[in-house]
């Protein structure tokens, strides 16, 4: 008896975990037309509260077919580098490591570690040196990627990237505080990766 319990709980478990994937799911934010109708018999003298979904503008539909570009936005806390720009591809610098994105890609976010992003549009190739950030990428061929600093690696000087690792690397050996250490990994980190992107 007990094995068959068992059993019956996990198909119960089983059945109520399946989530729909993104794509089935529409677009259009229904009104909480549930959440209206109790407020109003409740207190009928007052408007209801705007719910979040109010807020929210609708998720743009799943294009049927792949698109043959893919829009990119790269943006910083202070600037928007690259905004609604099709491209082929690009390759960005995941925690996971490389993550290359097409047209179609399945929706993804992804942590970003300090390296380079790639941004492929026909044979050209512009590279950007992002410290951290996310990418979002989205079912309708859309990556948003938001980066703390973002800079076009040519115009990054090798000589001050090295001075950098130097000094950063020396903070580290004479750190004596959990706190100077990690701020000198930290830097440490980051001109490692601006020198590997320089050189490799």
């Amino acid at each position: 008896m007990l094995r068959q319990s068992s059993r019956f709980l996990m198909s119960r478990a089983a059945m109520r975990w399946s989530r729909p994937f993104s794509t089935d799911v529409v677009a259009e934010t229904p009104a909480d037309s549930k959440f209206v109708d109790s407020w109003k018999k409740a207190i009928p003298n007052i408007d209801p509260p705007k719910t979040p979904s109010a807020f929210m503008t609708p998720r743009p539909p799943t294009p049927s077919t792949i698109p043959s570009k893919l829009t990119v936005n790269l943006v910083l806390p202070y600037d928007s580098l690259l905004s609604a720009k099709e491209v082929d591809m690009v390759i960005v610098p995941a925690t996971t490591g490389q993550m290359g994105v097409l047209p179609g890609h399945v929706a993804t976010i992804a942590e970003l570690k300090p390296g380079v992003l790639s941004v492929h549009e026909g044979n050209e190739v512009k590279k950007y040196f992002l410290s951290s950030g996310f990418a979002f990428i989205h079912a309708n061929s859309v990556a948003d990627i938001m980066a703390v600093e973002a800079t076009p690696l040519d115009q990054i000087d090798p000589s001050l990237v090295q001075k950098g690792l130097t000094e950063f690397t020396q903070k580290l050996n004479s750190a004596s505080t959990d706190v100077e250490k990690a701020e000198a990994q930290i830097g440490v980190d980051v001109h490692s990766a601006l020198n590997a992107a320089l050189t490799g």
